[in-house]
C-alpha cells in the first residue's frame, strides 16, 4: 500500500512540524463523517442497506460518511491520497500523504441497533502510519495519536495493560465470517488461546478492539483478514500506547495481510506463541 514520501512540499511540511494541528484536522475530518453517520442510527430502512459479497454489507449510513470524509480531506489536502472502504483509491499515485479511510467500522452493528461501531482514519507519510484517529460516536469516546507523542483517549494520555501474558487476560477477537474456508484453523487459534486467558470478546468493530487495546480495557486482540482501513489508525494507537502489533509471522506487514495479533508486549508474544504454532493449517488454507 505505502511507497516512498514525496519531496517535503509545504503542506506535508504540517504533518512534521505541526502534529498537534494536523491531528486535530483529522479528529475534525472524522467528526464530519460521524455527524452524517448518526442521522441514520436506528432509522435505516431497508431499501438502504446493500450486500456486496455474502456477509458484507454496505449502507446509506456508511456512503453519507464517506461522502462526508472525503469531501472534506479533497477539500483541505487536494494533493493526498485517500483508500477508503466504499470509494477505494482516489488521487494521484506517488502522492502522499495516504489516508487509511473506514467511514463506518462495525456496519452490522450498526445496522442491527447495536453501539458498538466506529470511524477510523490513519494518515501515512512514506511507509509509515503517522496519525490516528478513531472516533466512536455513540459514546463520544475519541482515540488518537501522533507518531512519537503517544496515545490520548478523550484527550487523556493512555496505555496498554500492564498484564504479563495470556493468564488472566481478557482478550477481543473477530470471526472471519467473509473467509469460511479459514474457519477450522481460525477455531483451533481460538480453542487454545480460550485455555490460557481469562476471556474473549467478538464485539464486533476491529478499530474499536484496537482502541481498547491501546487503552487497557483488552489486554489483547487478534483477528485475520481484515482490510487496511480497518488496521492502519489502531495499529499506531496501540503502538503509542506501549502495546506491540504484528502480522501471524511477528513482521509488520499487517496492512497488506490483513493479519493482527496485538496487545501488551507479554500478552503479544503468548499470543503470537499460540497463532504461529497453527501457522501450517493456516498456510494450508490459504494456499
Amino acid at each position: 500500500f505505502l511507497a516512498c514520501p514525496p519531496p517535503l512540499t509545504k503542506e506535508r511540511s504540517v504533518l512534521f512540524h505541526e502534529p498537534e494541528a494536523f491531528l486535530a484536522e483529522v479528529e475534525d475530518i472524522a467528526r464530519l463523517g460521524a455527524d452524517r453517520l448518526m442521522g441514520f442510527w436506528r432509522s435505516l430502512e431497508p431499501g438502504q442497506i446493500n450486500e456486496k459479497a455474502r456477509n458484507d454489507l454496505v449502507s446509506a449510513a456508511d456512503l453519507a460518511s464517506e461522502h462526508a470524509i472525503l469531501g472534506a480531506v479533497q477539500e483541505r489536502f487536494p494533493d493526498h491520497r485517500i483508500l477508503s472502504e466504499e470509494a477505494g483509491w482516489s488521487g494521484d499515485a506517488g502522492a502522499g500523504p495516504t489516508w487509511f479511510v473506514d467511514p463506518l467500522d462495525g456496519t452490522t452493528n450498526f445496522i442491527h441497533g447495536i453501539p458498538q461501531f466506529a470511524i477510523s482514519i490513519g494518515v501515512a507519510v512514506g511507509t509509515a502510519i503517522e496519525y490516528g484517529v478513531i472516533l466512536d460516536p455513540c459514546k463520544d469516546d475519541i482515540f488518537s495519536a501522533a507518531r512519537g507523542r503517544g496515545a490520548r483517549w478523550n484527550g487523556r494520555p493512555c496505555n496498554v495493560s500492564d498484564r504479563k501474558g495470556l493468564p488472566g487476560a481478557l482478550l477481543a477477537t473477530g470471526f472471519p465470517f467473509q473467509a469460511h474456508r479459514l474457519l477450522d484453523p481460525y477455531l483451533a487459534i481460538f480453542r487454545d488461546v480460550f485455555l490460557r486467558c481469562k476471556a474473549i470478546q467478538r464485539p464486533g468493530a476491529a478499530a474499536l478492539d484496537l482502541a481498547y487495546t491501546a487503552c487497557g480495557i483488552f489486554d489483547g486482540f487478534f483477528e485475520f483478514q481484515l482490510s487496511a482501513w480497518d488496521i492502519a489508525a489502531g495499529a499506531l494507537i496501540v503502538e503509542e500506547a506501549g502495546g506491540v502489533i504484528s502480522d501471524m509471522d511477528g513482521q509488520g506487514n499487517y496492512l497488506d495481510s490483513g493479519n493482527v495479533v496485538c496487545g501488551s508486549p507479554g500478552v503479544h508474544r503468548e499470543l503470537l506463541e499460540v497463532v504461529q504454532s497453527h501457522g501450517d493449517e493456516w498456510r494450508e488454507k490459504t494456499g
